[in-house]
């Protein structure tokens, strides 16, 4: 899982908007960084679902 660097993501966008604010391109860019890790995320669970399911 990539709980831990979606977490660190998601404060260095919060501190990019801040500091760039959240239209300047660096913080869309982390912004698309962290939909990357949580889309990772989404589908590491929702395989790991459909493992557990069918294995019941």
């Amino acid at each position: 899982m990539v709980s831990n660097e979606i977490e660190l993501m998601r404060k260095n966008l919060i501190n990019m908007a801040m500091k760039h604010g959240v239209n300047a391109i660096e913080t869309i860019e982390c912004s698309q960084k962290l939909d990357i890790l949580l889309l990772k995320e989404i589908k590491w669970n929702n395989e790991h679902y459909f493992i557990k399911k069918e294995n019941k």
